[in-house]
């Protein structure tokens, strides 16, 4: 290995937290996940072939209240190009879900995870968190939060994945 490329590898492994800290990754594979409850697949890489933006949710967190109105009008805009929009809630009991979904109803894909399995496998941090996985698996970006500020540039960022 010579040193041009040694120092190429050196500074890739030092803007890699950069990029997590930012809310991006380099795109690795996404962890495979049972979704429990989805009726759009059992495991996440049952979707491969679509795009995938993954949600992660409780029904205490405010955020994922004004969430929920942004998902279903990005599902409905974006199905039809492959864009599978599904939301993963965490909550221990699904009739705090289910409360929250009577008040917030959701036209896109859900699945219930009271175990919170796939938010450990994702590292999550805090609520809503949601990932970006491309049709191969790959994991294109994370984001941690939600204010519909944030709606126009994520879904810039999924529009140009579709592309």
């Amino acid at each position: 290995m010579n040193r041009r490329h040694a120092q190429g590898l050196l500074l890739g492994a030092l803007a890699a937290p950069t990029l997590a800290a930012r809310g991006q990754t380099a795109a690795t594979l996404a962890p495979d996940v049972d979704l429990p409850g989805s009726s759009v697949a059992a495991r996440l890489s049952d979707l491969r072939g679509r795009l995938v933006y993954l949600d992660f949710w409780a029904s205490w967190c405010g955020p994922c209240r004004l969430s929920f109105p942004w998902m279903n009008q990005l599902h409905a805009a974006h199905q039809a190009r492959g864009l599978v929009v599904l939301a993963v809630n965490l909550d221990a009991r699904r009739a705090d879900a289910d409360a929250f979904l009577a008040r917030q109803p959701a036209r896109f894909s859900l699945a219930f995870d009271a175990g919170a399995e796939s938010a450990r496998r994702f590292a999550i941090k805090g609520m809503p968190s949601s990932a970006l996985i491309d049709r191969q698996g790959l994991l294109l970006f994370m984001h941690r939060g939600f204010r519909p500020d944030d709606g126009p540039a994520l879904e810039a960022r999924i529009v140009a994945a579709l592309a």
